[in-house]
């Protein structure tokens, strides 16, 4: 190598679709978890760790919202040539934990977990190809009621992590209800796949385009104000006008297709939309069938204390085409925020989950039922960002021991180490710079308080404990660097066996209580 060559250095820099996450947020991920763990916990719930990597053919083509399953993951070979795949959500390896440990298991299987999946998908803003879930799932029972439990614990982990009644709402659907739509639409007319997938397409576009667009869109097109035209699904007036009942519309000849009355939740809620999808709506021996299981669970719910702007019957919601094969639950919060174009909008969902009865059977060849639901981590990370409940909860850097004297180590260690013992966050400066620079560094750590021994202090049996940020409170009061020596502000000389004392009553001054964790 010449001497003008530089030496190869590889890029700091992290492959598209990842982030890091550090400090308060890191703490702040724990805590929710900590928080929606307990929830689930509450329930039964056992907690279950499975690997990150699984045999790609295990995970199976079930990958949920996507119309190409199995092409968004990551896969590599293994040295006897065995596919491996990133897992891409936490539910298809609990089924094949479940087929494989099945005799041993008690049935039905109750376990949460949570952790990484990843997607290889094409990353934008706020869509990472890494993210956390974490899950709770129910395995080996068709009844009802595991599907109403799966709502009543989505409500309680929301509230868990501080998202108030009235700012979320958990909506119930089902898949058996679209089934038996598609079946009574295909009873006169027949209706192919891609005319079915552009229906369901179509109606997911309601909240953003409204009622009458969503007909064009079902029928013959639509063409927005820019002058693109959507083609249709090409559906008959008479399919369509089905479609829209399902979602809770009836039209009138001057007005055009308008949300009936009997579904406002102030006039009739969950009772209403059963008696809507009863009598209103066309649909074949499956819908009838989702129908009563929906009745079932807004009873089991009802009858458990929960109220209709709680947990919602809400047809609207369709989730995993391939994927769900019976009750479907969709967290959403309800709050405004403000979009890119800012305009207000619905926070939107945070979580979801339903009934899937093929995962497990995939492996076993016999019926093995299942439901869960999954909490998006970042997404109620966000909501609760967007809230300022992160911000109340901070929590403080560690009390930093500054470095005075480099014989005095032990000492120093032997403080940090009675701290930790009270249960209060310490550390001692291990660089080699001055007390200007230490100073500094408990600065940029977030420490709330220092604790000062040099020789004199050692000789005489004391410490000064200086309060941060009590000082820079103060700093805005004091003028002029003289008044500020000679005030000292917010340090104290105590004796070396009151120190620990000292330390806890300054955290607790501004609110930190020594023990509780981060």
């Amino acid at each position: 190598m010449s001497k003008r060559e530089k030496p190869a250095r590889p890029k700091a820099a992290l492959p598209r679709g990842l982030r890091d996450a550090a400090g308060e947020e890191v703490r702040a991920t724990r805590r929710m978890l900590d928080a929606v763990g307990a929830v689930y916990e509450s329930y039964g719930f056992e907690p279950l760790m499975t690997p990150v990597l699984e045999y790609t053919e295990a995970l199976g083509k079930f990958l949920p919202d996507q119309d190409r399953p199995n092409e968004g993951v990551f896969s590599l070979q293994d040295d006897d040539e065995q596919w491996l795949s990133l897992r891409y959500d936490l539910t298809a390896p609990l089924a094949r934990y479940v087929a494989e440990n099945f005799d041993v298991l008690p049935k039905p299987f109750r376990r949460y977990q949570w952790g990484p999946v990843w997607r290889n998908e094409k990353p934008g803003p706020g869509r990472y190809r890494e993210f956390l879930q974490i899950d709770a799932d129910t395995v080996g029972t068709a009844n009802p009621a595991a599907d109403a439990e799966m709502c009543m614990l989505a409500a309680d982990a929301l509230e868990a992590v501080g998202i108030a009644r009235g700012d979320y709402v958990i909506k119930v659907s089902s898949r058996k209800v679209l089934e038996g739509l598609r079946e009574s639409l295909a009873k006169a007319t027949p209706i192919t796949d891609d005319q079915w997938l552009a229906a369901l397409r179509s109606a997911d576009k309601l909240d953003r385009l409204g009622s009458d667009a969503v007909q064009r869109l079902l029928t013959v097109g639509r063409e927005d104000e820019s002058g693109d035209f959507t083609k249709g699904a090409g559906l008959t007036s008479g399919q369509a006008d089905n479609v829209m009942r399902l979602l809770g519309f009836s039209h009138e000849v001057v007005k055009g297709y308008r949300r009936d009355p009997l579904l406002r939740p102030e006039e009739e809620g969950n009772s209403g939309w059963i008696k809507w999808l009863s009598e209103r709506v066309n649909l074949g021996p499956t819908g009838e069938k989702g129908v009563g299981e929906l009745e079932q669970i807004a009873d089991l719910v009802q009858s458990s204390g929960y109220a209709d702007d709680q947990i919602a019957i809400d047809p609207t919601i369709v989730r995993g085409l391939e994927y769900y094969t019976g009750p479907v639950f969709e967290a959403e919060l309800t709050f405004e925020i403000t979009d890119y174009d800012g305009r207000p909008v619905r926070f939107g969902s945070v979580g979801g989950g339903g009934r899937y009865d093929g995962l497990v059977s995939r492996f076993r060849g016999e019926p093995v039922p299942a439901t869960g639901f999954s909490v998006g981590v970042s997404r109620l990370y966000a909501a609760l960002e967007h809230l300022g409940r992160h911000a109340a909860r901070r929590t403080p850097g560690p009390v930093v021991i500054l470095a005075m004297d480099r014989d005095a180590q032990a000492g120093y260690q032997a403080m940090a180490r009675e701290l930790r013992q009270a249960g209060i966050r310490a550390e001692v400066y291990l660089g080699a710079s001055g007390m200007k620079a230490q100073m500094k560094y408990a600065d940029r750590r977030g420490a709330p308080a220092v604790v000062i021994e040099g020789s004199v202090e050692r000789g005489e049996g004391m410490v000064t404990v200086k309060d941060l940020i009590e000082g820079e409170r103060l700093s805005g009061t004091i003028e002029g660097r003289e008044e500020w020596t000679a005030a000292r502000p917010a340090q104290e000389k105590v004796r070396r066996a009151d120190m620990v004392a000292t330390v806890a009553a300054y955290l607790a001054r501004h609110g930190f209580s020594p023990g509780a964790r981060a």
